[in-house]
């Protein structure tokens, strides 16, 4: 048999009505064809579909290689720790190794499941907003509660949203941290992205400060204190939230927050845009000292009410919820160098925690307005603005970590200064999630939804409509598909 090596084979014609050069005719080998490449006869669909089939295969191949290494690593990592155990026994060593291995195939066997709307039941709809809405929804097969968050496609991509829900779902995907809220799945259909995760039963932060308008310092302290470590713990993924407000400060079963909504958030992915509040502002309507000796930080008060007649922030009040369900949202939080887009890092959210505290022993945050253009206004003008009212008595340190936070940036606390801040003295850092909350809900079953303002929504779920775009809408959005880690399982 003839070795392969001594034929020359011909490229494969790539298009209809190639011509054919050679036979010696033309100076060129006569062993050798050459063809004139051309689009010639393609219809004008086929290109875009080439392009897709392209990024699908692309995608996929990606995902396959990247969960291979994944496992390796996982299996290495193990091996490795068993290695380091001398006191341990083979057999048992052996059995731990078993155990990895059946669940990395059940981890396998449920990412080649497809999940749609079907496997879910809808309990109850327990948030609305601008571009979709949230659901308290039980998987059909275990039974298990999840909070289910549906964004409209067609909403998200008029509105330019997709680098931001491609940016929330990239920081819920990558952490496994106690304080961010746990992403277990995604999926989508024609018309909506599904994102399936934990259900936290108490609630958010922006509810209990309408509920209750103030805090008492040491309950302020705790919230704080567990706000400055879920920052962190974002910071140490690589991502910076921008967005961190008391309606993304959501209450778990034992009253403990985590951080949710990383819409706006940005890392150092390139898909993640960064001009978001810049268009706001530009399109905005126009308008005419020493730690307290005795002080023990986690033994907290109970909250208790204190009301407020303040008519300079009534319509701030009023509006409050609107505004976390609109478009726009809020800029109360958002820190100045992020309105005016001169650089900002991860300390802008340190800015945002200031106003927080500002809110939480105030009663509204410190630069809230009539309207939005108006507190943009006035946070870019905080020297001139930020003011602490008369009938408002804080501690030395409260006020003094406040001003610490609400700076430019160049003069704002860290995450180390801020904890060795005297405000937080008596905190032990390592231990506070373990602690007992302030405030811990009292849930009458796993579907309980009475820390959620439902009875200001329309209960009628949004249905999923064909949309004769879906092709195009279902490549922009891909890769947002996303199954929970094996140790989530």
């Amino acid at each position: 048999m003839a070795s392969a090596s001594n034929h020359r084979f011909p490229s494969r014609q790539s298009s209809q009505g190639g011509k054919v050069q050679g036979n010696g005719q033309t100076g060129q080998k006569a062993d050798y064809v050459y063809f004139d490449r051309s689009l010639n006869g393609f219809t004008e669909g086929a290109m875009p579909r080439a392009k897709s089939a392209q990024l699908k295969l692309e995608h996929y191949y990606k995902v396959a290689v990247d969960s291979a290494i994944e496992r390796n690593t996982r299996r290495v990592e193990l091996e490795r720790h068993l290695q380091s155990e001398t006191m341990m026994s083979e057999e048992r060593k052996n059995r731990q190794l078993h155990q990895l291995g059946k669940k990395e195939s059940t981890f396998l066997r449920l990412r080649r499941t497809k999940l749609g709307l079907d496997d879910f039941r809808t309990v109850k709809v327990i948030g609305k907003g601008a571009f979709g809405e949230v659901r308290l929804v039980q998987k059909v097969d275990t039974g298990k509660i999840y909070a289910m968050k549906l964004l409209k496609k067609d909403e998200m991509l008029k509105k330019d949203q997709l680098a931001h829900v491609r940016a929330e779902r990239d920081v819920l995907a990558e952490s496994d941290s106690p304080w961010v809220v746990q992403l277990f799945y995604s999926f989508q259909d024609t018309s909506h992205l599904y994102l399936i995760m934990e259900f936290l039963p108490g609630g958010d932060l922006m509810t209990m400060l309408i509920k209750y308008d103030t805090f008492s310092e040491d309950v302020t302290r705790f919230y704080l204190a567990e706000c400055v470590l879920a920052i962190e713990a974002v910071h140490n993924l690589g991502f910076i939230h921008r967005d961190i407000k008391p309606d993304n400060i959501l209450i778990d079963k034992d009253g403990h927050v985590k951080l949710s909504d990383f819409g706006l958030s940005t890392g150092f992915h390139k898909q993640h845009d960064s001009n978001y509040y810049q268009r706001l502002l530009e399109n905005g309507p126009s308008s005419n000292g020493a730690p307290q000796s005795a002080r023990n930080s986690v033994m907290v008060n109970s909250i208790n009410l204190t009301m407020t007649n303040k008519d300079q922030i009534a319509t701030w009040k009023a509006n409050r919820r609107k505004l976390a369900y609109s478009t726009v949202g809020t800029p109360d939080y958002i820190a100045p160098e992020i309105f005016l887009q001169k650089g900002y890092g991860k300390e802008c959210d340190w800015w945002s925690l200031g106003a927080i505290m500002f809110e939480c022993l105030v009663g509204y945050p410190p630069f809230c307005s009539e309207n939005t253009h108006e507190t943009y206004q006035k946070i870019t003008q905080w020297q001139r603005y930020l003011a602490f009212p008369d009938d408002v008595h804080l501690s030395r340190e409260a006020e003094d970590l406040i001003r610490r936070l609400i700076t430019s940036e160049d003069k704002r606390l860290d995450v180390e200064q801020i904890k060795k801040h005297h405000f937080f003295y008596g905190v032990d850092w390592d231990i506070i999630r373990r602690i007992d909350a302030p405030f811990v809900p009292h849930l009458r079953s796993i579907t309980d939804t009475s820390y959620f303002p439902t009875d200001e929504l329309d209960q009628t779920p949004e249905n999923a409509a064909t949309d004769p775009d879906a092709a195009s809408k279902d490549l922009a959005f891909l890769g947002l598909v996303f199954s929970s880690k094996p140790g989530w399982i």
